[in-house]
C-alpha cells in the first residue's frame, strides 16, 4: 500500500465530510450540531467564523496524512509475509 494515495484519499474525505458537518450546523437546530466534537478535536476550531472553518479544513486535511503515516507502514509491516506470487 503507498502512502502518498491513501494520505490525499483520507485528508479528502476528512476535509469533506468537516463541510458537510459545518453545513448541517448551519441549517438544523443546535440540538443537532456537532460543532462542540469539532472544537475538542480541532485545536482553535471556533463554529461559525470564517478563520475557525478554515483552520478546521487544514487540520482536518492533517489528520488524514497522519492517519496515513501511522497505518501505511504497519499495514506494509504485518501484510508482508501475506503476498503470494502469481
Amino acid at each position: 500500500m503507498k502512502i502518498k494515495p491513501l494520505g490525499h484519499a483520507l485528508s479528502i474525505f476528512l476535509t469533506m465530510t468537516f463541510t458537510l458537518c459545518i453545513a448541517w450546523g448551519l441549517v438544523t437546530p443546535a440540538s443537532l450540531h456537532m460543532h462542540a466534537a469539532w472544537e475538542s478535536l480541532l485545536p482553535g476550531f471556533s463554529f461559525i467564523s470564517v478563520p475557525g472553518f478554515f483552520l478546521g479544513l487544514i487540520e482536518s486535511y492533517l489528520y488524514g496524512w497522519y492517519i496515513a503515516l501511522g497505518f501505511v507502514p504497519l499495514y506494509n509491516y504485518f501484510n508482508r509475509g501475506n503476498v503470494r506470487s502469481g
